[in-house]
Order: C-alpha cells, then sequence, then structure tokens
C-alpha cells in the first residue's frame, strides 16, 4: 500500500462566530486552530474578502493558510472556496478541523476525503469544493444519544470532564502536526491513532 501524502496548503478550523458560541462543542474546530495560532505566535486577523480570520505560516519555504470562517457553520464552504480559488489551492491541499459526535470526547483522527456525516459545515464546503476530497481532522466531541438533542448538545458547552479530554486530545493532535506538515500523513496518523 503507498504511503498516504498530502501537500497541505490550508487548514481550516469550523465554528460559528460570536460571544454566544464560543464555548459550545459546534467551535471545536476553532479551539483546535486556534491553539495552533497560539503555538506559532500567529494572530488571527479579519479579511473581508473571504469573510473570514486568517492568518499565514511559513512551513518549508511554502505558505500555509489558517481560516476561521466567519460566516455561520452551514455556510463555511463560501470562505473556504474563495480563499482556494484565490491562492490555487486544491481540495487535496485542504485539511478541516471539525467536532466529531461519532468519536467520544479525547478522540481526534486524521482522514483523508469521505461525506459530510450529516455535519453543516462539512456540507457546505463540499457544495463550495465540488469535492469531498479534502482532509479532516476529526474532534471528538460525543453524542448525546438521540439524534432529536443534537443540534441543542452541539450548541451547549461541554462539561468540564469533556472539556479536558478534547483539550488533551488537541494537544496530542498538535504534536503530530509537524508531520502532517512534512505531507507525511500516514506518519501522523500513525502517532495520533494509537
Amino acid at each position: 500500500m503507498p504511503a498516504l501524502t498530502a501537500d497541505i496548503r490550508m487548514l481550516v478550523g469550523l465554528g460559528n462566530p460570536g460571544a454566544d458560541y464560543v464555548d459550545t462543542r459546534h467551535n471545536a474546530g476553532f479551539w483546535m486552530i486556534d491553539l495552533l495560532a497560539q503555538d506559532r505566535a500567529l494572530n488571527f486577523r479579519f479579511e473581508k474578502r473571504y469573510n473570514a480570520d486568517e492568518c499565514k505560516l511559513r512551513v518549508d519555504g511554502k505558505d500555509v493558510y489558517l481560516l476561521k470562517p466567519q460566516t455561520f457553520m452551514n455556510r463555511s464552504g463560501q470562505a473556504v472556496a474563495a480563499l482556494a480559488r484565490y491562492y490555487k489551492i486544491s481540495p487535496e491541499q485542504i485539511l478541516v478541523l471539525h467536532d466529531e459526535l461519532d468519536l467520544p470526547p479525547g478522540t481526534n483522527r486524521i482522514k483523508q476525503a469521505g461525506g459530510h456525516g450529516g455535519h453543516n459545515g462539512l456540507r457546505d464546503i463540499i457544495n463550495h469544493l465540488g469535492s469531498r476530497d479534502f482532509f479532516r481532522i476529526r474532534i471528538g466531541i460525543g453524542h448525546p444519544g438521540d439524534a432529536s438533542q443534537v443540534i441543542n448538545y452541539v450548541l451547549h458547552k461541554p462539561s468540564a470532564a469533556d472539556l479536558d479530554a478534547i483539550e488533551v486530545a488537541n494537544r496530542d493532535t498538535l504534536a503530530v502536526m509537524p508531520l502532517v506538515f512534512e505531507g507525511r500523513i500516514d506518519k501522523a496518523m500513525q502517532a495520533l491513532h494509537t
């Protein structure tokens, strides 16, 4: 089996803008990308042409863009597609960080391509890119146990124990990001998933 490699040029953290949503589970993608920016001493600034907060990281002589769409979750694809078009970034060079109901808090997983699994942010990105071939970091937030409770669940704060578990998993994910930036996705997966 060939090694899974990638030339990641854009990282997108998904969440909802505004003070009402900062601490909600649906903003787990924002939490992860903020941690990465903080680790690299980067500051986001609002970029009007994408309607997103953006900063840029230099990795081995190339630019990697960090993006936090400031539309609401179900319109995330607008900002992603706008930046991708502007910098000529293909879907295979995009890594989306998002909350994942199907994983327990404390479990993050890297995935290549796939469907949206009912996630409105992923659905909109797929629609705007016309592709599902981007990479994902799935940040486990757990499931409320009843599908009718999902919307309420993702728009509320996790328990203190769940938040601790998410933060630990995000720090573990941060530790494998150098492998991601080197394009060694298979090695990053192996390190994170074991």
